[in-house]
């Protein structure tokens, strides 16, 4: 087992991946340490590779040692790698961040702005280094003058934003012309874009004491939460994925858990924790959608019966297909149940946890694929055998450094306390970083079923910094008030781009 891990782990010191392996003589806190202070490593690393080629572009191709603007060229990997890089500790970084956002222009860009991505990395990520810095961490970097700029800057690229909201019904248009302050001209928007931004704009409301933020964002979710038509509302609580931006009306009833739906049913359970008082509606609408999860969408593979996956819909006629970005959905299950206090959410959870961890033991990377399919009449030829072992066949071979599964066994181990999700989340990053650590990076690759990989496609998404490194790296650190609490009394509550933003004040139960 040694020997193996330290094969995998190229990069990581011997010392440090040597204590980090599994062994008998070790106790347990040492152990968990040496864990934590491998996926830092692996953090500074791929800082350091950043730093030196790309900053302050958005990302790095580490296998080029060029760079890519592909969120606007302000420095999307900064952005998002603040908020880790602050629950890691690392003064030099969170400073070197802190200085860099002042001098961030967001009037100018050359390309389209996504409202989305734009609100869920930028937005989120100088909100929670802002709520860090003046809240548990306040000590970091305490001569640092520019943490200020971090809540200014947020304003101020909200402002840009803003227009997006002034549609005939409030439901905000997702792809910006900062310049000339228009829209591409569609006339819909998608769920996970209209609903992944309240959480951000009612924080953005409540740090600032302007309630114009939290209000657009809020108009735009009412239409969500009050869908119409009825008969794109195949289920009760699980709705369709496209809305009219003048009406406001869904215009199709095809949806799930995957990317396009996700995070809107994310923020759902995550609004309520944010604030009970509040976004109790948000709460009932969560319920409302687990429990027809739970009853019209649990699906099991044939071959694979025990094994446990959410599938999607068209009306009321299922698809047996899933994806790398709906294995977040087993955390949100556990993050609802542990603070509902509901064993039946907590325990489909964790099942669900089961099935996407599957999904990486199956292939020669042990990295899990982007997209998969478990629909026994579209099987190919060539994965017949691989189907009937592994319960699944892979419709989408890529691997873009995602972090969704690791994120649910994080979740999955706060819940419960069983060491077994450490262990998975120690076997999945140490497979991610066998197999995407190249040159100055980690890179994306080609392909999770071939050897190595398949090609480095050398692209390092920014949420690699955001996402996969920060929860394989608090399910080994120690506890504390940025954790999510397994009993449900938290006092953060994370994006979902995993930037933590602490909650309500007076909203702690």
């Amino acid at each position: 087992m040694l020997i193996s891990t330290l094969r995998l782990v190229s990069g990581l010191s011997l010392a440090t991946v040597a204590l980090a392996a599994p062994q008998r003589c070790v106790p347990k806190q040492e152990h968990s340490a040496a864990r934590a202070a491998a996926v830092k490593e692996a953090f500074e690393f791929a800082w350091e590779g950043y730093y030196k080629y790309a900053f302050p572009h958005d990302e790095l191709r580490p296998v080029t040692n060029g760079f890519t603007n592909s969120r606007n060229g302000w420095g999307a990997s900064a952005a998002d790698a603040l908020s880790t890089a602050l629950v890691m500790e690392i003064p030099e970084i969170v400073n070197q961040i802190v200085d860099y956002i002042p001098t961030v222009d967001f009037t100018k860009t050359d390309d389209q702005v996504s409202l989305f991505e734009t609100t869920i990395r930028y937005l989120g990520g100088m909100i929670s280094g802002y709520d860090l810095l003046k809240g548990p961490l306040a000590g970091l970097v305490p001569d640092n003058k520019n943490i200020e700029s971090l809540l200014a800057q947020s304003k101020n690229l909200a402002d840009q934003m803003k227009f997006a909201f002034d549609t005939p019904s409030g439901v905000p248009a997702n792809n910006l012309n900062l310049a000339a302050q228009t829209t591409d001209g569609g006339d819909t928007n998608g769920i996970a874009t209209i609903g992944t931004l309240v959480l951000e704009w009612t924080r953005l409301s409540d740090l600032t004491g302007d309630d114009e933020y939290a209000k657009l964002s809020q108009k735009g979710e009412s239409h969500l939460l009050a869908p119409k038509p009825e008969k794109n509302v195949p289920f009760p609580g699980l709705v369709g994925t496209n809305v009219n931006l003048t009406t406001g009306e869904f215009v199709d009833a095809r949806g799930g858990w995957g990317g396009g739906d996700d995070s809107f049913y994310e923020y759902l359970i995550k609004m309520y924790i944010y604030d009970p008082s509040r976004f109790e509606t948000y709460k009932d609408r969560w319920i409302l959608a687990a429990d027809s999860t739970i009853k019209h969408l649990t699906s099991h593979p044939e071959p694979r019966p025990e094994l446990t996956f959410v599938a999607n819909y068209d009306g009321t006629t299922l698809q047996q297909n899933s994806g790398h970005l709906t294995c977040f959905d087993g955390g949100n299950f556990l993050l609802g149940g542990s603070v509902l206090k509901r064993k039946d959410y907590i325990d489909f959870g964790l099942s669900l946890v089961d099935g996407c961890r599957a999904t990486y033991t199956a292939t020669k990377t042990q990295i899990g694929p982007e997209g998969f399919s478990w629909d026994a009449s579209k099987v190919p030829t060539n994965q017949i055998d691989f189907f009937k072992k592994n319960g699944f066949y892979i419709t989408s071979p890529d691997y873009v450094l995602r972090p969704e599964v690791i994120e649910s066994y994080y979740y999955a181990y706060r819940m419960t306390g069983d060491q077994k999700y450490q262990e998975w989340a120690w076997d999945a990053f140490v497979a991610i970083n066998a197999t995407t650590r190249v040159g100055s990076g980690f890179s994306s690759i080609s392909d999770v079923n071939a050897e190595g990989g398949g090609q480095k496609t050398d692209f390092q998404e920014s949420f690699l910094f955001a996402e996969v490194l920060k929860y394989a790296y608090l399910i080994h650190a120690e506890d504390n008030v940025w954790q999510v609490d397994g009993k449900g009394k938290n006092a953060f509550v994370f994006n979902t781009e995993a930037h933590p933003f602490q909650i309500y004040k007076g909203a702690s139960k």
